[in-house]
């Protein structure tokens, strides 16, 4: 049966902002999302990693979705993290999602008490047992010290109808091959890293979720439209030009860099909470620097 993905293009990993007391600025999510959805951004995901899910309380995570959701009205997706290494909790967080709006959810593998491949079945299918739209699965190894494989992948979707997609941060494109091989088109696939959009395309991706789109959301749209209008050479063009950005994005754990960047364009993206720090200034300033040869800033 044929179906239409979530999204295909790019979805940008949308920072939370915060005040200065480290409150959420839901004022400040209105300048972020309406810049977005007019620089080309086809979808957003909130509360995810770089939303800073993790330390917002239970009430805030529903709270950033519900805004979130009104504010963009439809005009794109959206996508909602409600992972956790409860399942209890990410059943609960993901029905909250769909009653507020959501379009799909981000379920990201349990972190920390490092599930079995087994546990991982029974987690995944319980919370998307648990609600009736799309899920997609996150996997990130190297946050959560724990790797969902392809097997298990395509068990899930041999078993639960609406888990179709996946986030890859894996940074392994024989596992995304793996994937894409043992899914086929019933699994959509996404780059979860913005250094692998175009490898991940040529495997079979359908866009990325991004942190990149943050700084340049025209051109992250348009190194997935331009590789599926056949155009990969432009496509990969536009990728490397903006290698050198991705490392500095990445140069300390995110959302660190990318919520110093977007306090440099004039957001006010605020600080981290908590035990996340402010960027270190050698590295601020690295990133400043590549951000005004790129002209993003002055």
């Amino acid at each position: 049966m044929s179906r239409k993905p979530i999204f295909t293009g790019s979805a940008i990993a949308v920072i939370t902002p915060m005040n200065a007391d480290g409150s959420v600025n839901y004022k400040e999510f209105d300048r972020l999302i309406d810049y977005q959805i007019e620089n080309g951004t086809d979808a957003i995901v909130v509360c995810g990693t770089t939303g800073e899910a993790s330390t917002l309380s239970h009430e805030e995570h529903i709270e950033c979705i519900r805004y979130v959701v009104e504010r963009v009205g439809k005009r794109i997706p959206v996508i909602a993290g409600t992972g956790s290494n409860c399942t209890e909790t990410a059943i609960w967080l993901s029905k909250q999602a769909e009653a507020a709006g959501a379009d799909a959810v981000l379920l990201v593998s349990p972190y920390y008490n490092k599930a079995t491949q087994k546990g991982l079945i029974k987690h995944f299918g319980e919370t998307a047992r648990a609600i009736n739209i799309p899920v997609v699965l996150y996997n990130i190894p190297g946050r959560t010290g724990v790797n969902i494989e392809p097997a298990t992948v395509k068990y899930l979707v041999d078993n639960y109808e609406n888990i179709i997609a996946v986030k890859d941060a894996t940074g392994n494109l024989g596992w995304t091959a793996q994937v894409s091989m043992l899914c086929g088109d019933r699994l959509d696939i996404y780059s979860g890293d913005d250094n692998a959009i175009c490898p991940i395309m040529s495997l079979g991706g359908k866009g990325v979720i991004s942190v990149l789109s943050h700084v340049a959301p025209r051109d992250t749209h348009l190194i997935v439209e331009r590789f599926l209008n056949g155009d990969h050479k432009g496509s990969l063009e536009l990728q490397l030009k903006y290698l050198p950005l991705i490392g500095l994005l990445f140069s300390e754990v995110n959302p660190i860099p990318v919520k110093t960047a977007c306090n440099l364009m004039g957001f006010a993206a605020g600080p981290m909470r908590l035990p996340l720090t402010e960027m270190e200034p050698e590295h601020a300033d690295k990133l400043a620097a590549e951000m005004r040869r790129l002209g993003i800033i002055k």
